[in-house]
């Protein structure tokens, strides 16, 4: 309606796409590229950009002006805070964008030391739990399963064969003594989830958060050469995984 009413009235409805080069972009060539917008317009009425527009599409982080990559780098992304710090490398050490990418490397190289022993606690985690979900199904309804476990670990009576002659009769005899630990189990978990809710709402991620910290400290001191809140953003923004 708002542009029916500008066209109506005249104006010239348009939307502005920025442009960006082949190379990463420096202080001049981005003042360029702000003060050549005007000149890459498409108008809304139209069926959609032009082949111009579309050629000066970014089509990676390097491609990209300083003011997006700023916008993403504060939104946490790990590749446009990668392309900052190489943009910075290559101001410090006043090389190329190839030789800044080679100090890159070694930069992430080294923030990445560590990572297995690092990722183990989240990893047992995993294997915790998926072999806790598959071994629950047999010692619930897989009767050779439930005779052993009885046998050994709970030792109560076995019912007559016609009761056990399918699964789910099966289930409901073992459902006698999986449902307290099961049970206990889930509420245990549900408090934990509540209480893990309430830690992030407070911000605070203690294990991850901690780790993440450390880790970009021993990024700073390795490399002091470099900015400071650009080597520890880059490196807190790197998982584990």
């Amino acid at each position: 309606a708002a542009a029916a009413a500008a066209a109506a009235a005249g104006k010239d409805t348009t939307a502005t796409f920025t442009t960006s080069s082949n190379a990463p972009h420096s202080a001049a060539a981005t003042a360029a590229s702000i003060a050549n917008l005007n000149n890459l317009k498409v108008s809304l009425d139209d069926e959609g950009p032009t082949m111009e527009i579309a050629k000066s599409m970014p089509i990676n982080y390097a491609h990209m002006d300083n003011i997006s990559l700023l916008t993403l780098s504060a939104m946490r992304n790990e590749k446009a805070r990668g392309e900052m710090l190489r943009r910075h490398i290559m101001v410090v050490d006043n090389v190329s964008y190839s030789e800044a990418c080679l100090t890159f490397k070694k930069i992430e190289a080294e923030n990445r030391k560590g990572m297995f022993v690092h990722s183990i606690p989240y990893k047992i985690g995993i294997l915790a739990a998926g072999g806790a979900a598959v071994g629950s199904i047999p010692l619930c309804f897989h009767l050779p399963t439930v005779e052993w476990f009885n046998e050994f670990y709970v030792t109560t009576e076995v019912p007559p064969p016609e009761d056990l002659e399918t699964w789910l009769e099966v289930g409901s005899w073992s459902w006698n003594w999986m449902e307290p630990p099961l049970g206990q189990i889930s509420f245990f978990l549900l408090c934990l989830q509540f209480a893990r809710a309430q830690i992030s709402n407070l911000g605070v991620r203690p294990y991850t958060a901690k780790l993440k910290a450390l880790r970009a400290e021993k990024i700073v001191q390795k490399f002091p050469q470099y900015d400071a809140t650009l080597l520890a953003d880059y490196s807190k923004s790197v998982n584990f995984y």
